[in-house]
């Protein structure tokens, strides 16, 4: 989770240049967090981090009256789209949006505690700067992709990398939702800068089933030993669910393909050491290579050295 708070700075009367607006994010060391920390200095804030996160609904309610208490008016609170679409009852057919949440119970009777955890903390959160009268925006995104500015492997890189190496053997008959990290970070600053900017923003790019997935990592990467299958084979595949991102576009959030973000993801792992670097046999780089830039890029990454590999082979959990 990534907070933005913002204390507002008092006019400046004497005709001297006005400072930049500080602003507080919190977990400013997490995957997602340091993409929101970037963004913001890019547009010229002067950003105060925090390391960690904090926990769930006592830690959100910490933050949101240390905010309040500091004089902020705006806080963009990152909850996630596992607030949102955990629902058995809910049609095929229905458009997620933000008006959608996930039942609780159902989270609870099929230990999705993430999902419990994500949805108490976001009412907490509504309820808290409610009271304190805070302007409030909630920016929830799904499974996050993209290049890495921490050193550490964060949850969707680890089964990306998995795929990859062939370490994965299956993959679900199921669909995700995807989006850019850098489309996160930019969604949280736009719902910070603009006025109109209150409520939930739904951060999702496309859904595709994970057969796709690993079709894109195979054209992408045909040097990689990417040998996963579903493990329902012969079953039908589970059909993508709809979902409306309309409400962050309309703030001017225009999102990233989902194969440019695979690709600089995987390129941001081997420049870290997270990856091998295997180059592209002499008689597939011309069919795989369609660009000077990205042949250039395959280049260079054979240079790399490899020093984490076992923190991939070694990851448990599923995706």
């Amino acid at each position: 989770m990534s907070t933005i708070c913002n204390k507002q700075q008092a006019a400046n009367n004497n005709g001297e240049q006005e400072k930049p607006q500080v602003v507080c994010v919190t977990g400013a060391g997490g995957f997602i967090g340091s993409w929101v920390v970037r963004e913001l200095l890019r547009r010229g804030y002067r950003v105060r981090g925090t390391a960690r996160d904090p926990v769930a609904v006592e830690g959100t309610r910490n933050v949101i009256n240390a905010a309040a208490d500091e004089g902020a008016r705006r806080v963009v609170f990152t909850s996630s789209y596992g607030a949102v679409h955990m629902d058995p009852n809910r049609s095929p057919d229905a458009v997620l949006d933000e008006t959608c949440w996930s039942d609780y119970e159902f989270c609870k009777k099929t230990d999705n505690l993430y999902c419990c955890a994500k949805m108490m903390a976001e009412i907490t959160a509504t309820e808290e700067s409610a009271k304190r009268g805070l302007q409030l925006s909630v920016v929830l995104p799904c499974m996050t992709m993209g290049p890495m500015l921490q050193q550490t492997l964060n949850f969707s890189s680890i089964h990306v990398a998995r795929y990859l190496m062939g370490t994965k053997k299956t993959y679900p008959n199921a669909v995700a939702a995807y989006v850019d990290v850098r489309d996160v970070a930019r969604a949280h600053v736009l719902a910070y800068e603009r006025p109109e900017a209150r409520g939930r923003y739904l951060c999702i790019g496309t859904v595709l089933h994970r057969a796709q997935l690993i079709g894109l990592l195979k054209e992408l990467f045909p040097q990689y030993p990417v040998t996963a299958e579903c493990e329902d084979d012969g079953m039908p595949m589970a059909n993508p669910y709809k979902f409306s991102s309309q409400r962050i576009k309309d703030l001017g959030l225009q999102f990233t393909p989902l194969n440019k973000s695979l690709y600089e993801a995987v390129i941001s792992m081997q420049q870290n050491g997270h990856l091998p670097v295997i180059p592209f046999p002499p008689q597939q780089q011309l069919h795989t290579c369609n660009n000077k830039s990205r042949y250039k890029a395959q280049r260079i990454l054979l240079i790399l050295p490899v020093t984490r590999m076992e923190n991939i082979l070694d990851s448990p959990g599923t995706i």
